[in-house]
């Protein structure tokens, strides 16, 4: 067999020209005959109770002889074994993962084995069962090789005694599985699960000793910022696909193949994805299970009803991903966010860039989020530009367990630290504002005074025993609530004229999306209980800090290091 890969570098040019972005089979016989099993299944929930092979478009059988033509006979090995398929709703996709499973079952030929199709709550987990049950049950032909157990979601294949069975995450089933065969269906949906990566480790644990075995992973965009597992294993599949990491190196997996029916991006940054012309990018069933009418029908309608309503439909019918989580009543600020980013900030280059440092810091309860916001002003441009941070102490753990997926993927991004202690996340706090004291940028740390004392004496005591003094005008207090009106409309007017940058940092998007505004008369008001679990606190620190950057703070680096030495250190 010759070399194969599973990359797809050239996607965006094949999606647009309708062109299959699914590798030929690596092995044709057994994928011709996996695709006659699986074409000769019944379509229960259609009229007439159509075969597969008759109301099905053509890019299903290329995957479904894609998962099933990996299969090496001789070796008894699958040589690609994990799949990704992001589809658009109304593609058939719970049929489709139905039909393969069936057809896994089929295929098979040794005893005991297990195959699960993984749902993110029973809900869906019903809807997953019943196509498949449906598939026997109407079909006299293989009704007679099945046991159907609808209260265990399970189903049995007599001669072999092997099992399809039907699984929710909130039902605790997938513990201890040993299934050779896994769909996981929803996946965006375990993005908002807290402990799903370790649900999914336990479903598929089975597959480590089952080298004939795969995993096939299906989802439609989430509709709001990707999180958690989803966010992960999209991001993963991303570089499979393009055979390149983030950052441009070359990477290849090629026991991993990823479909992903989503719009180039150059559809996304023109608007060209609203065209109903194209809607066909990310609905490759237009035709089939997808109308074209009803389609447009309900972009129409959203279109209507607001914006909300409009970001909705394109997560879910045009598999557009959620930039920001946007509402009616958001900040207005977020509307030029994203455009905005600079991925080559850190706080180090921030500190190399700038001529004059303020701080920000934004601290609730134990249970809540510290933040933090760098903002310095950039030599020669005036730009300012920012990077964010965040700590969440032990009892944000168990007390705000909604959040958990989106933490643990901004902890993996290095924007968020987990503390073990309560009282960590202070003494961090206070290492970066002594890193930015010696510099001799930092001109000021912006706090709101009201029970942050703890915090400033911490960084007083951190910057006196590392042998500098703490300038008495160092902290500055910051008028909250309506009074931060003009810092708000500050951040807005420089992220408009673009004049400010950030980092690019997930956790900073997720608080913008988050941030939500209250008006009375001219003034505007942004506050954390507002925002409710969807924290806020690095967004705030922002507002802080921009508070007196927008003063026009003298610029410390040209007295610099020589300014620091004379007046902050001891002795």
């Amino acid at each position: 067999m010759a070399e194969w890969v599973t990359a797809c570098p050239d996607w965006e040019e094949r999606i647009v020209n309708r062109q299959s972005l699914i590798p030929e089979p690596l092995f044709s016989d057994v994928a011709e005959i996996a695709i006659e099993v699986f074409g000769s299944l019944i379509v229960p929930d259609m009229d007439g109770l159509p075969r597969m092979r008759d109301v099905m478009p053509q890019w299903v059988f290329e995957f479904v002889g894609a998962i099933f033509g990996a299969l090496d006979i001789e070796a008894k090995r699958r040589l690609i074994k994990k799949f990704f398929l992001l589809i658009s709703k109304k593609n058939a996709k719970s049929t489709i993962a139905a039909g393969i499973m069936i057809t896994a079952l089929e295929l098979n030929e040794r005893h005991l084995v297990e195959a699960i199709i993984l749902a993110p709550t029973k809900e869906v987990a019903d809807n997953s069962f019943k196509p498949a049950a449906g598939m026997i049950e109407f079909d006299a032909e293989i009704r007679e090789r099945y046991r159907i157990s609808k209260h265990t979601r399970t189903i049995t294949h007599l001669a072999t005694e092997s099992t399809l069975k039907v699984i929710a995450a909130d039902d605790k089933a997938a513990g201890g599985s040993k299934a050779a065969f896994v769909l996981i269906d929803e996946l965006h949906l375990f993005g908002d699960i807290a402990n799903a990566e370790s649900i999914i480790k336990e479903a598929t644990g089975g597959l480590m000793s089952k080298p004939d075995g795969f995993l096939i992973m299906l989802s439609t965009q989430s509709k709001k910022p990707p999180a958690g597992v989803f966010k992960t294993e999209l991001e993963y599949a991303r570089m499979v696909r393009d055979g390149r990491t983030a950052d441009g190196k070359e990477f290849s997996d090629n026991t991993y193949l990823s479909v992903l029916y989503e719009f180039p991006q150059s559809f996304i940054k023109s608007g060209a994805y609203k065209k109903p012309e194209n809607f066909y990018i990310t609905n490759p069933s237009l035709g089939y299970s997808v109308d074209e009418a009803f389609l447009i029908s309900e972009y129409r309608q959203a279109e209507a009803k607001g914006e909300q309503a409009l970001i909705e439909f394109e997560a879910k019918h045009l598999n557009k991903e959620v930039g920001l989580n946007l509402r009616s009543d958001r900040w207005s600020g977020a509307d030029y966010w994203l455009a905005q980013t600079d991925d080559t900030l850190t706080l180090d280059t921030l500190l190399e860039r700038s001529e004059v440092v303020v701080i920000g810091l934004d601290g609730g309860g134990n249970d809540d989020l510290f933040g933090l916001s760098t903002v310095g002003r950039e030599k020669n441009t005036q730009h300012w530009l920012s990077w964010s941070y965040a700590w969440a102490n032990p009892p944000v753990l168990h007390n705000r367990k909604e959040i958990l997926p989106e933490l643990s993927s901004f902890a993996k991004d290095g924007d968020v630290t987990f503390c073990e202690n309560v009282g960590d996340d202070l003494i961090e706090v206070a290492n970066i504002c002594v890193k930015v004291l010696r510099t001799g940028l930092l001109h000021s740390i912006a706090v709101d005074r009201y029970g942050m004392e703890p915090v400033l004496q911490t960084i007083q005591n951190e910057i006196i025993a590392s042998n500098y003094v703490c300038p008495t005008d160092l902290f500055k207090s910051i008028p909250q609530g309506f009074r931060m009106t003009g810092a708000i409309k500050a951040t807005e007017r420089a992220l408009a004229s673009r004049s400010m940058w950030h980092a690019n940092q997930p956790l900073m998007n997720w608080n913008v999306g988050n941030a939500r505004v209250t008006q009375s008369g001219n003034a505007i008001q942004v506050t954390k209980q507002y925002a409710g679990f969807a924290k806020i606190d690095s967004l705030m620190a922002l507002f802080n800090a921009v508070t007196i950057i927008a003063t026009n703070p003298p610029s410390q680096s040209s007295e610099g290091v020589d300014y620091f030495l004379n007046n902050y250190i001891i002795g």
